[in-house]
């Protein structure tokens, strides 16, 4: 698709991809922020200002991925910090392809229908992590809503070799809610890794609007019942700010991954990626970002907060992996709100969006 007609409001897809036709995100404006959100083209303050990745390590894994045909959600999702994390030996893979079945309004992939399950995925992971000789690696997806398990077989596959071809490096997993299937999800912790991650993303007000196919509560109990199946293992989750939330809904969130028994936590700014995504209601400063910090440790009893205006879920994972130690079960132990049929299972929807499969390009 052509960047004019992306523009011209008949469709998004990222840059440098063939996938066909891409519906867009939705409306530009979320009936939630109508008169909060910063002008479009409104300047970016300083402290979200960084320098073009470009360094050895960098120019070596993105070649790796492209000889590999293998995805990052760095480049997929437009990472800020993608030059910093590469150069560190530190990289997010995208595995189950790269176009997701939901449409959440933050979020830069393209979404549609799936039209085949790379099975081959796994084994190119765990030869580039070895090529590479990374220290951590994060391993994230794309929504699959269409598969009977979500792709937790996927995962658990990625995470089996790479353990068996990089003994030493530490494996952190951003899974997706899998619909709230708990025996997708025991699949995944099944395969131990280091890390569990699932973004909660924004808080309750919010999720009707910019996470369409997902709920609050599920992704905070999804979160507990992966802590009640493995308490040794270290859980996650990241909210990003300045999609409209308020002070005292931000703290309720975070308190309520608390009560889910949740370790580690990671805000960031939100940045929209094209005109057809959310607006931003406002730059949130690096020292509110110290403040929340503060809050999350010393006040709610997270193991660590990664906070800042550039934070992203994978930002400074290999610290957290071998420095947080893990918690005890939580009062939210079991899956809620398990019951909304995913996107992909209204046959309405499979008539809005139609995808031709594709390749990450450039």
């Amino acid at each position: 698709m052509a960047n004019g007609d992306r523009q011209a409001g008949r469709g998004y897809a990222p840059a440098g991809k063939d996938t066909g036709l891409v519906k867009s995100k939705g409306t530009a404006r979320l009936p939630i922020l109508e008169g909060e959100a910063l002008p479009l083209g409104t300047r970016k303050p300083g402290w979200l200002k960084v320098r073009s990745p470009g360094g050895h390590n960098y120019l070596r894994l993105k070649q790796m991925m492209r000889g590999l045909n293998l995805h990052s959600v760095c480049e997929e999702a437009g990472c800020p910090n993608m030059g910093e994390c590469w150069e560190s030996g530190t990289a997010t893979f995208l595995i189950l392809g790269d176009v997701c079945t939901r449409a959440c309004k933050y979020c830069a992939i393209a979404h549609g229908m799936p039209t085949e399950l790379d099975r081959d995925e796994p084994r190119r992971v765990a030869e580039a992590a070895v090529v590479l000789r990374l220290h951590h690696v994060v391993i994230t997806s794309v929504n699959r809503d269409e598969l009977p398990d979500g792709g937790a077989g996927i995962f658990a596959e990625t995470i089996r070799l790479c353990r068996e071809t990089r003994p030493g490096m530490s494996i952190e997993v951003l899974i997706p809610d899998f619909k709230g299937d708990e025996a997708a999800l025991r699949v995944v912790v099944a395969a131990r890794p280091d890390i569990l991650n699932h973004n909660l993303e924004t808080v309750e007000r919010l999720y009707p609007w910019a996470r369409p196919g997902g709920r609050y509560w599920r992704s905070i109990s999804f979160l507990g019942a992966a802590k009640r199946i493995d308490p040794d293992m270290l859980t996650k989750s990241g909210i990003i700010l300045g999609l409209g939330e308020t002070r005292e809904e931000i703290r309720q969130a975070l308190a309520d991954l608390r009560r889910a028994a949740v370790d580690i936590v990671t805000l960031g700014q939100y940045l929209r990626p094209t005109v057809h995504h959310a607006p931003v209601a406002r730059w949130v400063t690096p020292e509110e970002f110290a403040e929340w910090k503060r809050i999350g440790e010393l006040e709610l009893g997270f193991a660590h907060v990664e906070a800042g205006p550039l934070v992203r879920s994978s930002y400074h994972a290999e610290t957290q992996a071998r420095t947080a130690t893990a918690g005890a079960a939580g009062e939210i132990s079991e899956i809620l709100e398990a019951d909304l049929p995913a996107p992909t299972e209204n046959p309405a929807w499979r008539q809005l969006v139609q995808i031709r499969p594709g390749r990450a390009t450039g």
